[in-house]
């Protein structure tokens, strides 16, 4: 008898700090918001680079299995001069044999709040979404690239 009493007081403590937890949260908010990577490599100021490490020069990052760890400012422009707003860290693979798929991990850290898109914190907290990328410019002789991220986060 004394451990269904204990039972249900730790169902009843349980139940009543879960109703508290969730009203704490607030509504699910959408947040959208567009990015622009801007990918330096094969010089002293690359921000990428292909695991496991390489010499100078541009990177093969289409070339099947090549793996990079990239660390990229964002921007809210495609202009190269543009302000950073935020930088994307992680890493990409190369997952498809023609080069036209990778797969990615990248969090967004913003430069006046610290913040990462899925499982964020701070405004992003608990969020999840999706984001797309699209490249807009590449130029391999040189070393840069300009992607573009659209991005839709759900978050409290």
């Amino acid at each position: 008898m004394a451990s269904i009493k204990i039972t249900l007081s730790l169902l009843l403590l349980f139940a009543s700090n879960f109703t508290y937890s969730s009203a704490e949260l607030g509504h699910l908010k959408a947040t959208e918001m567009t990015v622009y990577y801007h990918g330096y490599s094969g010089n002293s100021n690359s921000t990428e680079i292909e695991i496991p490490g390489r010499g100078p020069g541009p990177l093969n990052t289409t070339k099947f299995g090549a793996m990079v760890c990239a660390d990229e400012p964002l921007t809210g422009d495609f202009e190269e001069s543009s302000i950073p707003i935020a930088k994307g860290q992680g890493t990409y693979i190369a997952s498809a044999l023609d080069g036209s798929q990778f797969q990615m991990l990248i969090s967004i850290v913003f430069i006046n709040v610290e913040a990462t898109v899925v499982g964020g914190t701070g405004k992003f907290r608990l969020a999840h979404g999706y984001a797309n990328f699209e490249i807009l410019y590449n130029d391999p002789a040189h070393g840069y690239l300009v992607s573009r991220s659209n991005m839709t986060v759900l978050h409290y």
